[in-house]
């Protein structure tokens, strides 16, 4: 089945956004995923295409709207969007790729721009005028056209050499498929100088050679730039893993016939091209893995919390009679109005429990991997907000989970060794407790294991430093008190009010 791309115009708006930030102006900050090794347009491809305009320029209304079309951007009188065009006599507005709710204003005179302004595309009312702007492309991967047409002979090229390869060992169905893509693609590059997917032809476009690393967001990061790497110890693995899952996609898409062997290179950077590629870097973890570790030039502890919290008290009880104990403690807790975390080893489990501490009297829930994304958001939102007052889970308890109502995180089976009770996962799970000044983490375990006392020793080595600093500055520890919010909240769009910095202007 052919794949059906479908990009979201707010996170494509976004990404253009931030690297017209890289590109204009040095302080910035850029917030993104793992996702930001995939290749990118080269960014010199990219700046060669930037229209500048200057208030004064001399400039054929038909050469402008040309350069435009030269972006892909459209024209389009009727539904003024992103990306988009439209003219009306001597004026020309144009809603650019990047932008978010501005769109610019050329008015001319003749040949002459005579007048540059932002304005509300859906009031129209005037926000400001300027005296030059600036144009970015519609996507990344936008390349002159005389570089495009002389790639052409090279697909063919590829295309006469792979065609021959699956018509020998008579796999026709997928050598027709091949030949028709490949020669549309053909044919709507040497007449609009672009086709959708066009990533997948980048090697050719960014005159790169078989395997060579492709560009990224880093190549437009200055070498002077620090990158923060958030929760270092799940965010590694993730970098060392998109290219193998990637590799893997795109060899199945060649197999049958999608595309080219050359789309292979369309691809994110390795794990040893990432290292050498970023530029000087932070680990930021809680619970740092062996790679950190083995690479760390300077280890830097952040123990103490602004608010004085400790990490919670930590206590060891028999897993013998923990259901029993652990309704004991719920109901403690309830009665204060106080959440409760409880972790278990397995699903059916998690669900047995709950259902469990519903015949009890107490209010309960459960959280695991069938649970889809946005319910989980609700879950958590209905926690804190007091619709029920505990939540059991599996693996999903341990790290990312900011709840200061939950003063207790009862850890079930904690002797049961491997993943979901290893050091590092306790640690994780014992610090959801460290928000709420009664916070207590209990284990229930019939043995010791190795992971427990590590993990112990740990949380009561971070709570006597904490402790020692509290005493030593006399602050008070208080709980943490944040407001309960709503669960589309976050999807608002974030505006940058800062303005431009003088020295950061470069006179042409």
């Amino acid at each position: 089945i052919a794949k059906d791309a479908s990009i979201n115009e707010h996170i494509e708006q976004m990404r253009l956004s931030a690297t017209k930030a890289l590109l204009e102006r040095k302080d910035t900050i850029v917030i993104a995923t793992v996702s930001s090794i995939y290749g990118l347009g080269a960014p010199e491809s990219y700046l060669k295409m930037v229209v500048h305009l200057d208030r004064g320029d001399i400039i054929n209304q038909r050469d402008l709207l040309r350069r435009f079309s030269s972006l892909q951007y459209t024209r389009n009188d009727l539904d003024f969007r992103r990306a988009t065009f439209r003219v009306r006599g001597d004026t020309i507005d144009v809603y650019p790729a990047d932008s978010d709710n501005e769109a610019l204003r050329i008015e001319l005179f003749g040949d002459e721009i005579e007048k540059l302004s932002w304005f509300d595309p859906l009031t129209g009312a005037i926000i400001n005028e300027v005296p030059r702007a600036t144009i970015f492309p519609k996507t990344h991967y936008v390349t002159p056209k005389e570089t495009v047409l002389n790639c052409i002979d090279s697909i063919k090229e590829e295309l006469k050499e792979r065609l021959e390869y699956l018509r020998s060992i008579n796999k026709l169905v997928e050598a027709q498929r091949l030949e028709e893509r490949t020669n549309y693609d053909i044919e709507m590059m040497r007449e609009l100088g672009y086709c959708q997917g066009v990533e997948n032809y980048s090697r050719y476009l960014s005159g790169r050679n078989p395997g060579e690393s492709p560009p990224c967001l880093f190549d437009y990061i200055p070498k002077n730039a620090i990158v923060f790497i958030d929760e270092s110890h799940v965010s590694v693995p993730q970098i060392g893993a998109m290219y193998k899952g990637d590799r893997s996609r795109k060899e199945t898409l060649v197999e049958y016939g999608f595309r080219l062997p050359s789309a292979m290179d369309n691809r994110p950077l390795k794990f040893d091209e990432w290292e050498l590629l970023a530029p000087q870097r932070v680990y930021v973890s809680a619970t740092p893995s062996r790679y950190e570790e083995e690479h760390q030039d300077n280890l830097v502890e952040l123990l103490v919390r602004p608010t004085g919290l400790t990490d919670p008290d930590v206590e060891v009880r028999p897993a013998s009679t923990q259901i029993d104990d652990v309704i004991g403690e719920c109901n403690e807790r309830v009665a204060l109005k106080e959440r409760v975390l409880i972790t278990t080893l397995t699903k059916r489990m998690a669900e047995d429990l709950t259902d469990y501490l519903d015949e009890n009297g107490i209010s309960a829930r459960y959280m695991h991997s069938d649970t889809d994304t946005v319910e989980r958001v609700e879950i958590i939102r209905d926690l804190r907000l007091g619709k029920f007052d505990v939540l059991v889970g599996i693996n999903l308890l341990r790290e990312g989970l900011d709840i200061p109502e939950v003063s207790l995180v009862a850890i079930l089976d904690a002797d049961k060794e491997g993943f979901l009770r290893s050091e590092t996962t306790m640690i994780q799970t014992i610090g959801r407790a460290a928000r709420n000044l009664r916070g207590k983490a209990i284990l229930y375990a019939d043995k010791m294991t190795g992971s427990m006392e590590r993990a112990i020793a740990e949380t009561n080595r971070r709570r006597s430093i904490q402790e020692k600093y509290n005493h030593e500055n006399k602050i008070t520890p208080q709980s943490i008190n944040t407001k309960v919010k709503d669960i589309m909240e976050g999807a608002r769009v974030v505006k940058g009010k800062a303005k431009i910095k003088k020295e950061d202007i470069e006179k042409s």
